[in-house]
């Protein structure tokens, strides 16, 4: 799969997404869209009834995350967040509260209607201390070392370079600073028919890597303390609601993906510098 088609693919399904939202419909990250439950198994309850309440319910309907990671993420006030793939801004929001007026949260996106919706629900929640940028996660529109804190809600799985993405990230952080993500993962090999799948791709499935190659990814970028939390398994009948409308044997399908996805919690750290002196002469640093 050419990596210009996979990212066509998501603009288009998440600009459509955000469109929807705008009037006054829903939005839907995996493959229950096509299916007769309308329930995805990714993207269903992930924030709570207090968190959803601080936020424009046109953000809450813009949500198509794997997870919560402003709930599971440390922030503290006066920090600068950066959401990658921020979408309808829900987690920019949720960010923005937490840091408070002393701090900033930035989210980043490629899809400019996903960003007219995010400044949109900016201005309805009437926070200030948010910014949202347009650009791709591959390339980061900030300087080095200028953040405290990286989160993440199901996007870098749709990346087709995510060696980029984790270098990129590594880069803005600060010495010290946090990845803290919410993306979906798998255990053992993924079946070749659901990695060929624009479709899954963008339902955040064929996309997402293997949890060793993610970790290894993340130690080649330079990060260290790489923890993985699973937070959703997704068993047999989740499977079905994957597969269903996309044209597969889901019968002969489901069963071999049982239990091989889940959404996990995604913990790592940048190093802080290193505080040796500089060697001075011939013999110093003998």
């Amino acid at each position: 799969m050419r990596d210009a088609n996979i990212k066509d693919a998501v603009k288009e399904k998440y600009g459509s997404a955000a469109l929807r939202v705008t009037a006054g419909g829903s939005s839907c990250c995996g493959a229950a869209s096509a299916n007769s439950s309308g329930i995805d198994p990714i993207t269903s309850n992930l924030y709570d009834p207090a968190q959803s309440g601080q936020i424009p319910a046109e953000a809450m309907l813009a949500s198509l995350g794997c997870g919560n990671p402003t709930a599971l993420a440390k922030l503290h006030p006066g920090e600068t967040v950066l959401d990658l793939g921020s979408g309808g801004g829900i987690d920019v929001l949720l960010s923005a509260k937490r840091v408070g007026p002393s701090g900033k949260a930035y989210g980043l996106d490629m899809t400019d209607e996903m960003l007219a919706l995010a400044n949109a629900n900016k201005l309805r929640a009437g926070v200030e201390n948010v910014e949202f940028l347009k650009g791709e996660i591959e390339k980061i529109p900030l300087p080095d070392d200028s953040v405290d804190v990286i989160i993440s809600n199901c996007v870098i799985n749709l990346s087709a370079d995510k060696d980029a993405v984790l270098r990129e990230a590594f880069r803005v952080l600060k010495p010290g600073g946090r990845f803290a993500v919410s993306d979906v993962v798998t255990r053992g090999e993924m079946l070749p028919e659901i990695r060929k799948s624009v479709l899954l791709w963008v339902g955040c499935i064929a996309g997402a890597l293997q949890e060793s190659d993610y970790r290894n990814k993340l130690s080649s970028a330079g990060f260290t303390d790489i923890e993985i939390e699973p937070t959703r398994i997704y068993r047999l009948e989740d499977a079905r609601e994957f597969l269903s409308g996309q044209g597969f044997d889901v019968d002969a399908l489901a069963p071999q993906v049982d239990g091989k996805f889940l959404s996990a919690f995604i913990r790592a750290v940048k190093p802080l510098a290193s505080s040796a002196p500089a060697c001075c002469g011939p013999t110093c640093c003998n």
